[in-house]
């Protein structure tokens, strides 16, 4: 495992329509002078003018740099939560290790974190979810010459699994007695099995469904198993953050109802799955 220390984080602006509106928030809300934070609609940022978001790059379709620009549909969603505040979003790249414990939320150099997570109990004793935004599934993916059919082939044949470290894929497949290679992000598993270090690979299935678009890939590569495991996204914030909390929820909430969220799903995912979209909370 990385310690936290082992990456240097980058500090990322992401796109939003809210942008402009950060030069008004000071007429809105109550700053703390000389530290730069500040508390709008009852809600304290870390730093004035902005939504600090933790995130792990890349990881398409959730967030990942695009044009120069981070983007996806994490990022989206988070950016109707700093509308609604009044502030611009800006996103930190922290390592993947750093969800589990919440340790960027904690020091305050985030406000909230949004990585594709799965809510689990255990990630719940350090930080506070909001309410589930998408229900993911784990693909099995192989490359069509190797001979595998299903996860179990891949025991069968030994042949070499791969996936994403700290991840519940990786948890699950160890769970059912493999002994995968970890690989670092989403795009590390992928090239893995591009360049043959794996054969078979277990990811989350929407990361597969965006890498498969592309014509070269799917001549090569096919998913095999589809693994059900009521995995559910959530966003996080600090313990007791409950004015930020409320808000995101919120912006969940009102995107959903207003057909926001089918728009920037569709344009970030694919064809709208409303089971997929709403999960009932568990």
């Amino acid at each position: 495992m990385k310690t936290l220390a082992g990456r240097r984080t980058r500090l990322l602006a992401a796109t939003t329509a809210t942008a402009a509106l950060a030069l008004v928030v000071a007429g809105c809300s109550s700053g703390d002078s000389g530290s730069g934070k500040t508390t709008v609609k009852g809600v304290h940022l870390a730093k004035a003018g902005q939504l600090t978001t933790c995130t792990h790059l890349p990881y398409p379709p959730f967030q990942s740099e695009v044009d120069g620009k981070v983007q996806g549909f994490d990022v989206s969603l988070i950016d109707l939560v700093a509308q609604d505040l009044g502030v611009r979003q800006q996103i930190l790249d922290t390592p993947f290790e750093n969800f589990k414990t919440g340790a960027f939320l904690n020091s305050g150099e985030c406000d909230l974190a949004a990585a594709g997570m799965t809510i689990t109990p255990e990630r719940k004793k350090n930080v506070d979810f909001s309410d589930p935004y998408f229900e993911a599934t784990q693909a099995v993916l192989v490359d069509k010459s190797s001979g595998i059919d299903s996860l179990a082939d891949v025991k069968a044949k030994g042949k070499k699994l791969g996936a994403q470290a700290q991840t519940t894929g990786e948890d699950y497949v160890k769970g059912k007695g493999y002994d995968p290679i970890s690989f670092e992000s989403s795009d590390a598993v992928l090239n893995g099995l591009r360049t043959g270090q794996v054969q078979a690979v277990v990811i989350d299935f929407p990361v597969v469904q965006g890498w498969l678009k592309d014509k070269a890939n799917a001549e090569k590569f096919k998913v095999v198993d589809n693994l059900k495991t009521g995995e559910q996204y959530g966003f996080t914030v600090k313990k007791g953050n409950k004015a930020l909390l409320d808000a995101v929820n919120k912006a969940l909430k009102d995107a959903k109802a207003d057909g926001t969220y089918k728009k920037i799903y569709e344009k970030w995912i694919g064809p709208y799955d409303a089971s997929v979209a709403s999960p009932a909370a568990s």
